[in-house]
């Protein structure tokens, strides 16, 4: 289902010219990620993951999987790096500390950023209203603006790759 839901996408969808087509997954190295990466070139894949130590190694995984297929990585965020107390500023790691940076030395990828865990995050999102556009001027959509501003950066650097068959250009990020 996955799989047919995919190839409608690639193959069906008549895509206007775009700057840049941003595809979401969950986290992993299953047939989803394998075949956009094979089926499509990309520009490059941006690793998101919490910084604890369970989910980097998914992350890892995905980072090396993305090599293997030789898509281009852009960089690693780490997401929920801190909850910061909006009564007294005191900052908490509740997931641990810094994980995807360390991540990120180790395998020799650049860090695009660190969101925090914030209900206002949440709260917007669910809403239907990013927190860029609702509270612009807050930490959080500040980092997400500057994640974005790396990342387009980034891919200014690198051909236009994505070509969705017979269907027009773009440049393409997996997030």
């Amino acid at each position: 289902m996955v799989m047919s839901a995919l190839d409608s996408f690639m193959t069906k969808v008549s895509w206007a010219p775009l700057d840049v087509l941003v595809i979401d997954m969950p986290p992993g190295t299953g047939d989803a990620q394998i075949s956009i990466g094979q089926r499509l070139t990309l520009s490059g894949a941006v690793i998101v993951s919490t910084p604890q130590d369970v989910a980097l190694i998914d992350a890892r995984r995905g980072a090396n999987m993305f090599r293997k297929i030789k898509v281009p990585l852009l960089g690693i965020v780490e997401n929920m790096s801190h909850y910061q107390c909006p009564a007294c500023g005191h900052r908490e790691h509740i997931f641990g500390h810094e994980g995807a940076l360390r991540t990120a030395e180790t395998m020799k990828m650049d860090v695009l950023g660190q969101v925090p865990l914030q209900l206002a995050i949440r709260e917007t999102s669910d809403a239907g209203t990013p927190i860029v556009a609702h509270q612009p001027d807050s930490p959080a959509a500040q980092a997400y603006q500057h994640i974005s501003s790396l990342i387009y950066e980034k891919l200014q650097q690198t051909p236009t790759q994505l070509q969705p068959p017979l269907l027009g250009h773009a440049s393409g990020v997996i997030v």
